[in-house]
């Protein structure tokens, strides 16, 4: 396979992450501009891509270690932490990366950086030890976090704050849903024990990989067996807490998860809302796969009840809303240097007219379950307390906060009753 494509495109996309997109979207772009990748490519691009932004603090820090002023040409930075990333958190052989990224930074301008970019990797390999030692030194580069995020963690999880920086560091587990319905976590690991695929239950219906792996890969995935959803996102559906013949509205119901787990659960009618038509879709192939035809599928902005709302009443709403999504920042690493300290506030107010909207949705003593996929206050406990202030006829049932650890994301969770 081609190293030197894989590289460069990663090194593509920490610039692109850098002048502020989002790296799915711009991983997919380069992808649709490279159909002729492999599979290994892709998979190296991929680890690169999200290798450099998990470890972008400690990388930008190392490097900078080594240079008596900032380099002020985007690509030959980007190319230089790709390659660092390679040589420091890879199994690559390191002539082989380090010739590559020299290679193609060569191709920047008239290969005034050959030179400079040679002497900086093969610093970079005999130093490593000391420079990696450094890190431990800055918060930026011990963290991978920006200052703000860790002094936020610091002053709102006191107790908790390097547990939570611990866990954003790190790769996400693949967790699984066993399909109620089809099984349990006992009998699918009996499946995967078949098959080779070390993996443990986590509960009665939720089993975690050692590795993650291809869904193909997965005995039963394409028959709906199993679904792949973070344990922390599986509380979701239990909260709700769904009975046989409810209506019930899955608002913001994309990718759909959820919507699965909920009808995995009872046989209810639920309808997925989501304002994107594409993500729609892969609610709809989701519930397909499961076997879950009947759901009703509406695309329009949820706090728009004009466009979809027929004024039939709901026993319960999940107001899975829109957020920063700090809590799930090891699946996207990117979301660490692409948020900005005030960002928080900036969403939990367009939450507002949302929860207002779909609370009009609900029946007397029905119930909404607000959740986010947040640590950040302001869209979790402090939205609740000021949603509870502008509605007299809501009543806290029970709150969550799950913290990002080793089995799950950071997700936050408010049952709300109306009286």
């Amino acid at each position: 396979m081609s190293m030197s494509l894989a590289q460069k495109l990663a090194a593509d996309s920490v610039a692109a992450v850098a002048e502020g997109r989002n790296l799915q979207d711009v991983l997919a772009e380069i992808r649709a501009a490279h159909p002729q990748l492999t599979a290994q490519e892709n998979g190296a691009l991929q680890d690169i891509a999200y290798g450099c932004q998990r470890y972008l603090g400690s990388l930008k820090h190392m490097l900078g270690q080594m240079l008596k002023k900032p380099i002020d040409n985007p690509q030959l930075e980007s190319l230089l932490l790709a390659a660092m990333y390679q040589l420091h958190y890879t199994r690559n052989a390191p002539h082989a990366v380090v010739n590559e990224a020299v290679e193609s930074i060569a191709k920047i301008g008239r290969g005034q950086f050959r030179s400079f970019a040679n002497a900086i990797l093969r610093r970079f390999l005999r130093e490593r030890d000391k420079l990696a030692a450094s890190c431990k030194k800055d918060d930026v580069a011990k963290h991978n976090l920006p200052v703000w995020w860790v002094a936020y963690l610091r002053n709102h999880y006191p107790k908790h704050w390097h547990n939570i920086t611990t866990a954003l560091q790190s790769h996400p587990p693949m967790t699984l849903r066993v399909n109620r319905r089809h099984g349990n976590a006992e009998s699918y690991l009996e499946k995967l024990a078949a098959e080779g695929i070390p993996a443990r239950a986590l509960d009665e219906y939720a089993v975690m990989l050692e590795e993650a792996m291809p869904v193909s890969r997965l005995p039963g995935f394409s028959d709906g067996l199993v679904s792949v959803q973070d344990f922390g996102a599986q509380r979701a559906a239990y909260l709700l807490n769904p009975k046989d013949g409810e209506r019930i509205l899955d608002a913001c119901a994309a990718p759909g998860g959820k919507t699965g787990h909920i009808l995995e659960l009872a046989d209810c009618h639920v309808t997925a809302l989501d304002i994107d038509e594409g993500r729609l879709n892969r609610v709809k192939s989701n519930l397909d796969r499961l076997g879950f035809q009947k759901a009703s599928l509406a695309c329009a902005d949820a706090q728009d009840l004009t466009a979809w709302y027929d004024g039939k009443a709901f026993d319960a709403v999940l107001a899975d809303v829109p957020c920063t999504a700090s809590g799930v920042a090891r699946r996207n690493p990117d979301v660490k240097w692409l948020r900005r300290p005030t960002d928080a506030v900036k969403t939990a107010r367009q939450q507002e007219a949302l929860l207002d909207a779909l609370w009009q949705t609900l029946t007397k003593n029905g119930r909404m379950l607000l959740a986010t996929c947040s640590v950040f206050v302001e869209e979790n406990d402090g939205q609740l307390q000021k949603f509870l202030n502008r509605h007299a006829d809501a009543e806290l049932i029970e709150s969550h906060v799950l913290l990002p650890n080793k089995h799950q994301d950071g997700f936050y969770y408010a049952l709300i009753k109306k009286q």
